[in-house]
């Protein structure tokens, strides 16, 4: 029997080929999918991926897919408040750190077959 295609188990899927895109860019994985229970919003907060780029910059990563670009695609997808949980997820991660480094915010978006990697694609001003 065929297994049931989820939203979750192709949201994995994304995350696992972002995390394989970006390890063969150079960056090395720190956590992936760290949870926040309680966040800006009822759902809390969750970082994708957390990786160390070659600078040693904390890189904390959204990804977003898309069946296809069609009305704006992956990236339309990554409004104020997904960014504003990704944020909140990074400061909650970032406490643990003494000293804090560098950081950005990355996103991976992938429509279709199509894979695209964003670096600092927002700020904690959003």
């Amino acid at each position: 029997m065929a297994s049931k295609v989820t939203t979750k188990s192709r949201g994995d899927e994304a995350e696992g080929r972002a995390l394989a895109y970006l390890q063969a860019q150079g960056l090395e994985l720190v956590e992936r999918n760290y949870r926040v229970a309680r966040g800006p919003s009822a759902r809390g907060a969750e970082v994708d991926l957390i990786m160390r780029d070659r600078d040693s910059t904390l890189v904390f990563v959204e990804v977003r897919q898309r069946s296809s670009a069609d009305h704006g695609g992956a990236a339309a997808s990554i409004g104020r408040g997904k960014q504003q949980r990704c944020i909140h997820g990074a400061r909650h991660y970032l406490m643990q750190l003494n000293p804090w480094p560098p950081c950005r915010f990355d996103v991976v978006v992938i429509d279709g077959d199509a894979l695209e990697w964003i670096v600092a694609a927002f700020d904690t001003s959003a």
